[in-house]
């Protein structure tokens, strides 16, 4: 399985963590190694996002790749 459906499969596996909070991540494309993920819902506004796209997604996709690192797309 090529490197960007693991990502996609491991992200499917982490929404319903962010869903419970009310918010969800939406996947807006790879580049390279770097993941482009936009967060919305609760997610979108909330003071802690970048530590969760950091320490929470990140820290999980770099299981996959160490060399994996997650940029958050604005609206």
């Amino acid at each position: 399985m090529e490197l960007e459906e693991q990502v996609k499969t491991m992200l499917g596996e982490l929404r319903p963590m962010l869903q419970q909070d009310g918010g969800d991540l939406e996947f807006v494309k790879m580049d390279g190694k770097v993941v482009h993920l936009k967060l919305v819902g609760h997610c979108g506004s909330c003071p802690y996002a970048m530590m969760t796209l950091k320490q929470g997604i990140e820290s999980r996709l770099q299981l996959l790749d160490p060399e994996i690192t997650v940029e958050r797309v604005q609206e």
